[in-house]
């Protein structure tokens, strides 16, 4: 089997661009909201035995998200480095800080952030399974490594 590299004079596949501004702002709105939209209103809604006071922390920590993007955008137009969370520690707190914080999102939060998201995908996908008691354990934690390995490979 052989392949041909295209020289760019000839025709041949060409990647666009092709998001526009409606396909950012979702990207955005998923990354913010992500998976626990999904998970925490139960939690909440018990805590408080109250929907209005449930709605009303909801709104507040929507407030306090809005005001974490501001501040995150202020940083981002501020530095002319691409790079963000790593850039901003190396310039606020220095190189030590810098590769602490960028080891700790690799090794802690976003493993984290993926067995969350998994373990939420295999409950939702397994409820019409057992409609009327709540999922096993062993079947949730299995599609969960499941929907991991796949993630990794």
């Amino acid at each position: 089997m052989t392949s041909k590299v295209s020289s760019p004079s000839e025709p041949g596949v060409k990647m666009e661009k092709s998001i526009g501004l409606l396909s950012c702002i979702s990207i955005i709105i998923g990354s913010v909201i992500g998976s626990g939209i999904f998970v925490s209103p139960t939690g909440i809604i018990r805590s408080v035995n109250s929907i209005g006071a449930s709605l009303i922390i909801w709104v507040v920590c929507g407030i306090f998200s809005t005001l974490g993007a501001y501040c995150y955008a202020e940083l981002g137009t501020m530095s002319n480095r691409s790079g963000g969370d790593y850039y901003y520690f190396l310039d606020a707190f220095g190189p030590f800080w810098a590769f602490l914080r960028l080891w700790v999102e690799v090794i802690v939060a976003r493993p984290a952030t993926l067995a969350v998201i998994a373990l939420t995908f295999s409950k939702y996908v397994l409820k019409p399974i057992y409609p009327d008691c709540t999922e096993p354990e062993l079947p949730s934690r299995f599609m969960a490594a499941c929907c991991l390995s796949r993630f990794f490979l």
